[in-house]
């Protein structure tokens, strides 16, 4: 799989608010050496504010960083929206 695929599969995991099977799919990404983007981390950090997990949204914001991606207005709505 590629980032594109692996992005999509994250953000279907959104919208059926499957944040634990998002959170999988990240790790298994990493594992077969997909290097996660900006939409990649956008798709990950919704599911978790889908889910209420405004944690795991924060530790993906900072994994972001320590990766070098920056973040955009999606990633910053997603985020704050995940700690309401």
């Amino acid at each position: 799989p590629d980032v594109i695929t692996c992005s999509a599969a994250i953000s279907a995991c959104e919208k059926g608010t499957q944040y634990e099977k998002a959170m999988r799919l990240m790790d298994d990404l990493r594992l077969d050496g997909v290097v996660p983007n900006v939409i990649t981390f956008n798709a990950a950090i919704s599911s978790c504010e889908k889910g209420h997990q405004y944690e795991k949204a924060m530790l993906l914001m900072e994994d972001m960083q320590k990766r070098g991606v920056v973040p955009n207005v999606i990633t910053y709505s997603a985020a704050i929206s995940a700690c309401e």
